[in-house]
Order: structure tokens, then C-alpha cells, then sequence
């Protein structure tokens, strides 16, 4: 058996384990689905280019369709990450392919831990188009190791934190950042799943070269194993 169905048996075996990443009403909330791909003719280079241009795009379109929250990414192909040199390799194929789920909402949105755990690790990644302050946590289920990672946050997210510093099953731990500390971007967050951190702290690739796919795949789980978005009603 895999990492992958042993994640998935151990959260079938243990729902009562697996507490929430942000505060979603099945309910009551939509979800909308972005796309960030070439296909979107709504998006222009310009347009991703210009944080704040780009952040009016991201609000308008979840207001006008009464959405708290925006979804997409995990493994999706997207072009607009060539607002970032952060993303290029000069002679080389850029990275393009999104590895984690992000979550669009208002900055200050709450964050909580979906698992019992402990802090990893967290630093600031403070480039443009990076992550931002990021925070990192350890979890054990069961003897499988998962790491879970939450990207552009409020800087003082981390001001509090510590490694090693234990979390329990829905814990606020941080906050949505705004554009000005969350690495330039609408606020959002990146979650993002990892067997293996690879000898990384405070930092781990949200985003690869589409070549190398399967090699980041076997890595990184799908994130709606623990958000469950699929199971809510997306527009």
C-alpha cells in the first residue's frame, strides 16, 4: 500500500480526526472554482501582473457570485505565474504546474489546523510572488508522517510560534495576509500536503516544471483528502 491510500484509509477510518483549515458551511457556502490557466480569456498578462488590478479581479468575481471563498491549483497547469521571475530558470523550463489548493478570501480570514500536530517550522519567504510568511506542521497519524503547509499569511501569524510548539485539531494558527506582506498576492492561502519534507524548513515548492509532475505527485497528496471540498457545492 501506498502514502497515498494510507492517508486516505487512515482519514475513511478516522473522520472524527480531521477537523477544518477554514471556517466553511457546507451548508451555506458556495465555492467558485478559478481557472488560471491559459483558457481564461478574462486574464491578461497585464492584469496578473498588477497586484492590485489582479486582487480586483479575484473579489469582483466571488461578489458578484456571492462566494466567501474561491478554490483551484492542486496540479493545475497556470501561465500566471510568469508575473514572477521567481518561477523561471534562465535556458530552462519554468514552473508552472501548482502543486497545492488555495483558498481565495478577504484578508484576516482565520486559519486553523485540520490535524493534531506540531509546528515544523515557519519563516517569511519575503519575495515577490513567493509565499510570503508561511508556517509548516508536523503531523503523525498513526505512524504515516504528513506534513501540512500554509502559505501567504499575515506577518504576525508568526509571531507567536515556535518549533515544536504542539497544535491541536481546529486551533486558529494563523491569518490570511493582505497583499502588502503575503508575497504580492490577492489574499489567499496555499495549502499544501507533503509526505517528506526533504530536508526543507520553512519553505517547500508550491510550484514545479510540468516534466517533473510524477516525481512531485508521489510527494504531495491531494489537499480535498482533507479539505473535502469536492463534497460542497462549486460554481
Amino acid at each position: 500500500m501506498n502514502r497515498h491510500q494510507q492517508l486516505a484509509n487512515y482519514i475513511a477510518k478516522h473522520p472524527e480526526e480531521v477537523g477544518k483549515v477554514v471556517d466553511f458551511d457546507t451548508s451555506t457556502d458556495r465555492l467558485l472554482q478559478f481557472n488560471f490557466t491559459a483558457s481564461n480569456s478574462e486574464l491578461s498578462p497585464e492584469g496578473i501582473a498588477d497586484t492590485a488590478r489582479f486582487s480586483n479581479w479575484v473579489n469582483l468575481q466571488l461578489m458578484q457570485n456571492r462566494c466567501r471563498y474561491g478554490i483551484g491549483g492542486y496540479m493545475e497547469h497556470r501561465t500566471l505565474y510568469a508575473r514572477s521571475a521567481l518561477f523561471d530558470t534562465s535556458n530552462e523550463e519554468p514552473r508552472r504546474l501548482h502543486l497545492g489548493m488555495d483558498i481565495w478570501a478577504a484578508a484576516g480570514t482565520p486559519v486553523y489546523a485540520p490535524l493534531d500536530g506540531t509546528v515544523h517550522s515557519f519563516q517569511n519567504n519575503d519575495r515577490f510572488g513567493d509565499y510570503g510568511p508561511t508556517i509548516i506542521l508536523q503531523h503523525d497519524l498513526d505512524g504515516l508522517p504528513l506534513y501540512s503547509l500554509y502559505g501567504h499569511l499575515s506577518a504576525d501569524s508568526l509571531s507567536h510560534l515556535q518549533v515544536g510548539q504542539p497544535v491541536a485539531k481546529d486551533q486558529q494558527i494563523a491569518a490570511f495576509g493582505t497583499e502588502r506582506e503575503n508575497g504580492s498576492w490577492p489574499p489567499h492561502l496555499h495549502f499544501q500536503l507533503m509526505f517528506d519534507m526533504q530536508g526543507m524548513t520553512g519553505d517547500y515548492p508550491g510550484v514545479c516544471r510540468f516534466s517533473e509532475r510524477e516525481k512531485y505527485q508521489e510527494n504531495i497528496p491531494d489537499p480535498d483528502l482533507i479539505l473535502k471540498f469536492s463534497g460542497a457545492t462549486i460554481i
